[in-house]
């Protein structure tokens, strides 16, 4: 990271950020994405199960993984202010923050997976695959908030290279490891959608030990000296993660969750639709990998300009950002809808579900947009430490807008099941307004305060 003085210099520094951040949370999500079209293979019913399991298991995980993100604004302005020394406290507070989370979440679900599933009008089959997928997961739940305290703390830096080197190592592991729990290969056993749940736990691991061994051996995190003391608990460090993190966590949480929230409401429909649904869902889910890599980058850029009292150059990265995500957005739909029937043959071999997952597809054009806006606004805001407004965004675009008109569409209406796509579009356009009014107040508010600075 360093500073930059034209917007040529910018967009370059921007790119050199983002583009790491993009080809490693598309790896991230690829993991997901096998795990879903691998276990559709496996047959329809392994894809509704690992579908239901996905969709209870992804708001937890984005969700209490997002307290964490925290790290990254917290890194980036002390970088950008010059206090390093301060660092390597902050990391371990938060590893042993993210360890107690890790465990309080096993802890819960042993005692609500099976009141949850029991809720749901499931298929037996259906009901068994998504309950044995998240008990296969869960062993990779502590190392992956492990790992997700690391990865802020080297991105923070700027050095997001180095995680998506990381990341893509451990890609191909994750697919291997698919093939032959799901499929039986080689003599493993042949776990069908269950065995994808195996492989993304010990893929996560597998990433952890990766990430500790390049902290420890290479520059600059090898100075800093991470993992050579224990230091007591500190509930004041634990206080700050937490006062960033906790909006930053619901309102990720708020927006995973009406999705998810949607798949289960699905479970009025057959499991043709179930399927077809988490196909499309899961496609724009990976569409969605473009801005959110830019609105962390925009975290990590925002946050150290701000570090170093450049608030102009904070404003120039947030605009350059959302009109670099629109743009990428719009080619993202192009590509939707030409590619439509190979997409969703991407999911299935079944007629029926690749007929109706065409359909979905359709409608999961229109995130494109707003998610362009939305997405890189919440990371700017980030760098800026302003998080209660995306949280509240969150709660009231999904769970007051969306929500309710997509559960009208869809039981009042012939729309049916699209219904619920309609509704999660209207809340996404509503919530990137005012996410957009929000932060043109937020910096004219910088600027005004930066003038009353300067004039006394």
């Amino acid at each position: 990271m360093k500073q930059t003085f034209t917007t040529s210099q910018k967009i370059r520094q921007m790119l050199v950020i983002l583009l790491p951040i993009l080809i490693t949370q598309i790896a991230l999500f690829s993991m997901s994405f096998f795990d879903t079209t691998m276990s559709g293979h496996a047959s329809p019913v392994d894809l509704a199960g690992v579908a239901i399991g996905v969709s209870i298991w992804t708001p937890i995980n984005t969700g209490v993984t997002g307290i964490l993100l925290a790290v990254t604004p917290i890194i980036a302005q002390l970088l950008g202010s010059k206090r390093k020394e301060q660092i390597p406290e902050k990391i371990v507070q938060a590893i042993y923050l993210g360890v107690i989370i890790a465990i309080s979440i096993i802890i819960i679900g042993i005692f609500t997976l099976g009141p949850i599933l029991n809720l749901m009008s499931l298929d037996p089959d259906v009901h068994d695959i998504a309950h044995r997928f998240l008990v296969a997961i869960s062993i990779g739940i502590v190392p992956l908030f492990i790992y997700t305290v690391l990865r802020c703390f080297i991105d923070a830096h700027g050095y997001t290279r180095i995680t998506m080197f990381i990341t893509l190592m451990t890609l191909p592991i994750n697919i291997i490891l698919n093939y032959l729990l799901i499929f039986g290969k080689f003599g493993f056993p042949k776990l069908g959608g269950v065995g994808s749940g195996y492989a993304s736990a010990v893929t996560y691991w597998i990433i952890l030990l990766i990430t500790v061994f390049f902290i420890w051996r290479k520059q600059p995190f090898a100075e800093l000296r991470i993992f050579s003391r224990l230091y007591r608990i500190s509930l004041r460090a634990w206080k700050e993660i937490l006062k960033i993190g906790v909006p930053i966590g619901f309102a990720i949480f708020f927006e995973t969750a009406v999705f998810a929230t949607v798949t289960l409401l699905m479970s009025q429909f057959n499991t043709t639709t179930i399927a077809a649904h988490q196909a499309a869902n899961n496609f724009a889910s990976f569409l969605y990998m473009v801005p959110m890599s830019i609105s962390m980058g925009l975290t990590i850029l925002v946050g150290y300009e701000v570090g170093a009292k450049r608030l102009k150059d904070a404003k120039i990265y947030s605009y350059l950002g959302i009109c670099l995500a629109i743009f990428l957005s719009l080619l993202c739909a192009i590509g939707l809808l030409v590619f439509t029937k190979e997409i969703a043959g991407f999911y299935t071999t079944d007629a029926a579900v690749l007929a109706l997952a065409q359909q979905f597809l359709i409608y999961a054009l229109f995130f494109q947009l707003s998610d362009a806006i939305a997405a890189p606004i919440q990371g700017a805001l980030r760098g800026y430490k302003d998080v209660n407004s995306s949280l509240i965004m969150a709660f009231v675009s999904y769970w007051i807008i969306s929500l309710p008109l997509g559960y009208y569409l869809a039981n009042y209406t012939d729309l049916q099941a699209f219904g619920y796509w309609i509704g999660l579009n209207s809340g996404l356009a509503a919530g990137a307004i005012f996410l957009l009014i929000r932060l043109i107040t937020l910096q004219r508010k910088h600027e005004r305060m930066n003038a009353d600075r300067a004039s006394s």
